[in-house]
């Protein structure tokens, strides 16, 4: 039995599950071709649901549902993070808390260097999900990866989170000194709205 052919955004408006008016630009640049219209998630007053799920596409998804039962529009989520190898892939989806209440990376980035200690393999993924659900709870997910190794001490002022421990693939500069065209440019982002704008919205 073949899959069923994925839906395909239709309308001008896009509600956008996030608080986070610097990731809410982001969102709205990447996909002002294909939209008129954008919301934020803040913008409607909307609450922000805990993230129960057990990966990132699952609180993704539960996001982006979220957010379109409440708007009754369609609406797009992502969840992001950095999966470590020699830690079994954490943080994961716990990236934001290991910075504690504060959401302080700087700690985090501490913490991470800390567990790993002095293990041979610093090899790291940035991974993102986003996920756009109708109002009767129909999603389309996607993933989206780049894969590099981790440096110590953090290295660069550019991007935000880990970006200044994490070197690409191919590069020695850290997602904190490359340029953010170049960074955009191979995110883990980048990646995952690439395969969405094919599915939904190309």
């Amino acid at each position: 039995m073949s899959n069923p052919a994925p839906r395909r955004f239709s309308g001008d408006t896009l509600v956008i599950a996030s608080h986070n008016k610097g990731k809410v630009g982001e969102i709205a640049e990447l996909l002002r071709p294909y939209a008129s219209r954008f919301q934020s998630a803040g913008e409607l007053g909307l609450p922000e649901p805990e993230e129960t799920g057990d990966s990132f596409a699952a609180n993704a998804e539960l996001k982006a549902r979220a957010t379109a039962t409440a708007s009754g529009s369609i609406a797009l989520a992502d969840d992001s993070g950095l999966a470590v190898t020699a830690l079994g892939g954490k943080p994961g989806i716990h990236s934001a808390r290991w910075g504690g209440e504060g959401r302080d990376f700087l700690l985090a980035m501490t913490r991470v260097n800390a567990e790993l200690g002095d293990a041979a393999d610093r090899s790291a993924a940035f991974v993102c999900a986003l996920s756009l659900a109708w109002p009767d709870g129909h999603c389309e997910t996607v993933l989206g990866r780049v894969e590099g190794t981790l440096v110590w001490p953090p290295r660069g002022n550019h991007g935000f989170g880990y970006d200044p421990i994490f070197a690409p693939t191919g590069h020695d500069q850290t997602f904190g000194e490359l340029p953010a065209a170049v960074k955009h440019a191979m995110s883990h982002r980048a990646d995952a709205f690439r395969k969405l704008v094919a599915r939904c919205f190309g």
